[in-house]
Formats: structure tokens, sequence, C-alpha cells
């Protein structure tokens, strides 16, 4: 049977509870996200493993949870020899191709994918490590609240340049793909960084949104936060400085609209299936790496294991093979690479380790598991902070802070912590020990404060004398492109046209 292409499609962080795909009474307008999710499998309690962008992009891409694999903030070195959903599938013959953003930090950076087709938005050195040995200072490079007060339309911006030229290349990708010889299919990840802060986007997506636009549904006061939303507080420069309700409105209306811009490059792009061809032979995964609070509780931007900051979008579409249906049971992206390998016709290597569990036997209607783990050791902690979520329940661990306790399904917006609850009892002593088992701290605790240390030496070293980049630099033979004297002019333009013409000689076009 041929093998089906890979498009995998991903947002920067999409907060999945306020998308029309999970809220019916969404305002956010993606007609072509709901296309999809009308004749896909749609997962309706799908988690980041980590509340922040490379930590949950290493996990996403390897199977393998954070701590596994020293993934602990955003300027933490993937190692080269993890294995990747790219490694696996380039092994079974795919073409893995990269468009857009993946952060991987260090001087490989390919992981797998034969080929990046751009740079990448962000940073690939160590500059961004957090130091747990000063934990009192907020580096200038932390988010602030800048997003929100600015927030508004505009014409351009540094992440509309980069949006723009990632799905141009993607698209260029396909159309490559349908005009070369060979029958190897392809997995082509195309990852936008919008509706990412900062909060602007374009009028026509502004104006989809007219004012009143809502205010976040649930406000907590900054001293009746938990101790680590507090610190997060601090870490975004939003404690004791109320910010302007208009500003606020502001930011939701723009993110609403750079969730609609996300929804119409998911159009171009299934577009470009159609016209070339391929949509009847490839399966569509669509995910994020993490939500953004926006505002609820009085929290911004991630690095929380609230559902607005911790729950993504996930979907898959596959035409002809799966029936469609919602799944209601916890999973994660640590499941992609299993389930990828699996829907290309491969098997997982016994004797490598993984954390992700196939999402099959969900897209079969068989039922699956229900259960996910995670781990974030970056801005705003004093040690790890974990999570499981099994069940309606969601357990926040710490050793440093109290651990907290939550009923999603009752409870949706988070409002009634548990852990003191005389009923629930039982089963936060069962999370706490099961916690306790699992997650070795104090080993995890040092081994997060030697890597901050070893990057932060090494990026001091690096800042003096030479730059040598690790950023990603694709590569581009002009020999190659366009009109050339050593390639036939004629060869040239029909290989170039799709669908190519037949051909003709110069008697039969003198007799025409």
């Amino acid at each position: 049977m041929k093998r089906k292409n890979i498009l995998f499609i991903m947002a920067d962080q999409m907060a999945a509870p306020l998308l029309p795909l999970h809220d019916p009474a969404s305002p956010i307008r993606m007609p072509h996200l709901q296309r999809l999710a009308a004749a896909g499998v749609v997962f309706d309690a799908a988690y980041c493993n980590s509340p922040l962008c490379a930590p949950s992009r290493f996990t996403l891409v390897s199977g393998q949870l954070p701590s596994k694999i020293g993934a602990y903030d955003n300027a933490a070195d993937f190692p080269a020899d993890v294995p990747t959903y790219a490694h696996y599938l380039r092994r079974l013959g795919y073409k893995t191709a990269l468009s857009g953003k993946m952060h991987f930090c260090g001087p490989d950076q390919l992981h797998g994918y034969e080929e990046r087709l751009t740079s990448d938005i962000y940073p690939a050195d160590y500059g961004w490590a957090v130091n747990w040995d000063e934990p009192e200072v907020r580096p200038s490079w932390y988010h602030n609240m800048a997003s929100v007060l600015q927030a508004g339309p505009c014409v351009r911006t540094n992440q509309l340049d980069f949006d723009e030229e990632v799905v141009f290349k993607a698209q260029q990708y396909l159309f490559d793909h349908v005009r070369a010889d060979g029958e190897h299919p392809f997995c082509l990840t195309v990852s936008m960084t919008h509706p990412h802060d900062p909060y602007t986007i374009p009028r026509p997506f502004w104006d989809l949104y007219p004012e009143p636009v809502a205010l976040p549904r649930v406000s907590i006061a900054q001293q009746d936060q938990d101790p680590h939303a507090q610190r997060l507080l601090k870490v975004i420069d939003l404690w004791d400085k109320p910010l302007p309700e208009q500003k606020i409105r502001d930011a939701r209306r723009a993110y609403f609209g750079a969730c609609s811009y996300i929804d119409s490059n998911i159009g171009k792009l299934l577009q470009t299936l159609e016209d070339t061809g391929l949509a009847e032979d490839t399966l569509i995964v669509f995910s994020g790496d993490h939500g953004d609070m926006l505002g609820e509780r009085g929290l911004w931007y991630k690095m929380h294991w609230f559902e607005m900051a911790a729950r993504v979008p996930l979907l898959v579409y596959a035409p002809g093979q799966f029936a469609p249906r919602r799944v209601s049971e916890a999973v994660s992206t640590a499941d992609l690479l299993p389930t990828l390998v699996e829907l290309a016709g491969g098997q997982l290597a016994t004797d490598l380790p993984l954390d992700g569990r196939s999402l099959l036997p969900h897209l079969q209607g068989q039922g699956g598991h229900d259960e996910v783990f995670g781990e974030y050791m970056a801005e705003g902690t004093i040690g790890p902070l974990m999570m499981i979520r099994r069940g309606p329940y969601k357990f926040i661990y710490s050793e440093q802070d109290p651990c907290l306790l939550y009923d999603t399904a009752g409870d949706p917006d988070e409002l009634l912590e548990l852990s003191h609850s005389a009923e629930h009892q039982p089963l936060f002593a069962a999370f706490l020990a099961e916690a306790r088992a699992k997650w070795n701290i104090p080993v995890i605790h040092q081994q997060v404060l030697a890597s901050q240390r070893r990057r932060r030496f090494v990026a001091q070293a690096l800042s003096q004398g030479t730059l040598k980049s690790w950023d990603h630099q694709p590569w581009v033979d002009a020999s190659q492109q366009y009109m050339r004297n050593h390639i036939d002019l004629d060869d040239l333009e029909r290989k170039a046209r799709f669908p190519q013409p037949c051909q003709t000689t110069t008697h039969d076009q003198k007799n025409t």
C-alpha cells in the first residue's frame, strides 16, 4: 500500500481552550481548521509536556520528557544523539523537511530533518539560560508587559516576516515534490510563530473582532496566587503594576486575529495540496507547543500548568483512514513520535528510551491511554515543577512550593484547589506518593543547576572574540535556480511547469 505523505502544521503559543476547535462559543474564526476537524480526529485534552517553547518542542520531536534529555529551558542544548520523529521517518524512506521554528539550541540544527527551508526565529545559543543560583535577579531577556501595553494593529512585524517566509517555502516544497522524479513520501513540518506575542496583527485580521472584545473570565488577586504564579508575575514585570483594561482587550483582540492569520495560512497549505493533487495522499496533523494565559487569572504568556498555558490543539486528519471523532482522554505532544512512526508503517526501536505512547488506538476508536506527565524547570522556578494529568484530575508537584490538585472536568477554570479537601485527601496522597516515586527531585535539581552553570560559562566565553553562529543558515544553490546557460531552457521550463505539458518536437511546433 502506498504510504501517506505527512504534513505536520504547528502554531506557537496557541491556547486550546479558546479555540472554536474546543469551545463552540469561541469568538475566534478558524474556518479551515474547523473543516479539518469536521472530518478528522480531535483531541480535546491534549497537553504540552513543558509550558515553554524549547523544552516543549524537544519533547515533541523526541517523545522523551525534558529531564531525560536535558531540555530544561529555552537555552538548553538538544543533544544530537537523541532520536526524533525525523530520524525515524528518514530511516523509513521519507523525505523530511522543516519550514519554520523549532528552537533547537546547540550546533546541531537539523536533528534528523534532511532540509530546513528557513532559519529559526529564535537564537540557537545559550544566552537565555535560567539561573537558579540567583533566583531574585530578573534578566533583561525575560518577558515583560510591552507586548500588552503596545498591543494593536500593525502593517508588518518581525513575526509576520518569518511566517510569510515559512508558508511560502513550505508551498514551494510541495510544488517541488510533485515536479520532481521519485516515489519517496515526504514528512513536511510547517512551524509558524503566531499567535505568540507580541500582540499585534494587520488590520484585516484585527477588524475581524470588533469591540468590545471580552475580558478574561477569571481574575485572581496577586496576593491570592500560588507561589509559582506570584514569581511569574515578577518574572514578566507585572507585580503591583495594574494593566489598563483597554490594553488587555487590545491584546486579546490581536491574539484572536493572529489565530485567524494562522488559519488563513492553513488554508493556503490546504489549497496547495489540492492544486498539486497531493490532498488525498497526505495525512495532516495540527498542534502547538503550549498555550497562553492571555490575562486569565491575572497571568500572561505560559510557564505554568494551568489549562490555558498547558493545553494545546491536536488534530489528525487522514482521508479515508480514520472516522471523524472526538477524544476526551488526556494525551500529550510526546505521543506524536510513536504515532507518526506507526502511521508511516514503521516500528519503534525497543532498545531506545521513549516516554510517549502511540495515539493509534485513539485514532481507531479503540480507546487508549488517559495520562500525561509534564516537567517545567525554567523561568519563575526555584526547583522542578512537575505535573500529572490523569482522568479528570491534574496534580502539580513541587518540593519547594505547595502541591496543587484540580478537577479539570468539574472545574475547568481551576478555581477550586483540592489539596486541603477532606474528600480528596486519599487521592492527593496517592498522587504525591506517585510523583515522589517517579521523580528524584534532588537529583534533577542538581542536574539542572550543573547544566545552567556550564551553559552560562560557555556562553560568556563564546561572546568573546570572533562569533561563530549556530543559527541555521539555509543554503540555496543559485546555479540550479531559474534560467541558467548550462541547463536546457525548454527542458527547464517544462520541468518547472505543473502540470507538465506534453513534449513536442520542433517539427510538431511548425505544423501546428
